[in-house]
């Protein structure tokens, strides 16, 4: 007998507590999913109480969450995966694991690549403090690789679900007009790029903070003395490909709950929802998301972040020459002659 149980149950949707590889086999039957949303362990270096498996050994561990995938996912289904980058142990280069995992799904389970984007979260602290902060020879590692794949290339998609507000620039060029011309980079800008439609389409960088230092979520764990999920991404992720790629009724699934995240946007939009979870201490925290009288609205954040460009403080200053061993030997740090 399998070892999983629904733990909770909405009007839309259940929680199972158990192992997806039997979870899905057993409760889930072919094509039955038109999107599987999920951030899954990131093969980090050093181990998480979320369960990580070192990125060495990432790829092999992922093949049978693969083969469930497609088993279940509808022909014209999606499977995106929020995956964060790591370090090799010991040296400020990086692993290649999540290439090689988007890689192995498509050559080895037949996945299409519809499209990549990156979460950049603004909110991220600089890190690892070690290439970072101390021999400063690396700059923060603050965006996550979102692969958006499919059994097809044609999944079902509408990208005017997911528009955005024009930028001031755009804003000035619909109120004076534009000309249209051959631009120098050779691309042909018609007279219907001034037309107002209203909105514009996004693009494939997410700008979304992952800031909730006081949310009812945290609340609730910390009034009940449970242990909160340390590795959530925002609402606001999951949001945009399920308004993108699903319509009111459907069938998202995320195989690795967590905090129910997932499920809690797809209840709030109308679609039938599942997350599974191995820790039941996480899934205690995440009844919170479900409960009328504690839950909240999604805060909405400001409108746009500022990206300054490169440059911006490039003003003559002259500095020591770079060091021949690109920082291979940690150096005592030097007060400035002026403290």
């Amino acid at each position: 007998m399998a070892d999983f149980r629904i733990y909770h149950e909405t009007k839309l949707g259940q929680m199972y507590l158990g192992d997806t590889l039997e979870v899905l086999p057993t409760c889930f039957e072919e094509k039955s999913v038109d999107l599987i949303m999920t951030s899954p362990p990131f093969g980090l270096i050093r181990k998480k109480d979320y369960g990580n498996v070192d990125s060495t050994e990432y790829v092999d561990w992922f093949k049978p969450f693969a083969e469930q995938f497609k088993r279940v996912l509808k022909d014209n289904g999606s499977l995106v995966i929020d995956i964060g980058g790591s370090w090799i142990p010991g040296q400020p280069t990086r692993s290649l694991y999540h290439f090689k995992l988007l890689i192995m799904l498509c050559e080895e389970f037949g996945f299409h690549l519809a499209q990549e984007f990156f979460w950049w979260n603004p909110s991220k602290l600089p890190t690892p403090a070690e290439w970072v902060n101390v021999r400063r020879i690396r700059v923060k590692d603050a965006v996550n690789c979102v692969w958006w794949l499919s059994p097809t290339p044609w999944p079902r998609a509408e990208n005017r679900r997911i528009l955005q507000p024009y930028s001031d620039s755009m804003n000035e060029l619909l109120k004076n007009g534009y000309k249209a011309k051959l631009r120098p980079s050779g691309h042909d800008i018609s007279d219907k790029f001034s037309v107002n439609n209203g909105a514009s389409i996004p693009p494939n960088l997410l700008a979304i903070p992952n800031t909730e230092s006081n949310s009812y979520y945290l609340r609730y764990c910390k009034e009940h003395d449970l242990e909160a999920h340390p590795a959530r991404f925002p609402s606001e992720l999951p949001e945009f490909f399920i308004r993108m790629l699903t319509d009111p009724g459907d069938f998202v699934v995320d195989p690795f709950g967590g905090s129910c995240v997932t499920g809690e946007v797809s209840e709030r939009t109308n679609r039938r929802w599942a997350c599974i979870e191995l820790s039941e201490d996480y899934l205690k925290g995440s009844l919170a998301r479900f409960d009328k009288e504690l839950s909240e609205p999604p805060k909405r954040y400001p409108i746009s972040y500022k990206l300054i460009k490169p440059g911006a403080l490039w003003n003559g200053q002259q500095y020591d020459p770079l060091d021949p061993e690109g920082g291979k030997k940690r150096k005592k740090k030097t007060k400035n002659k002026d403290s």
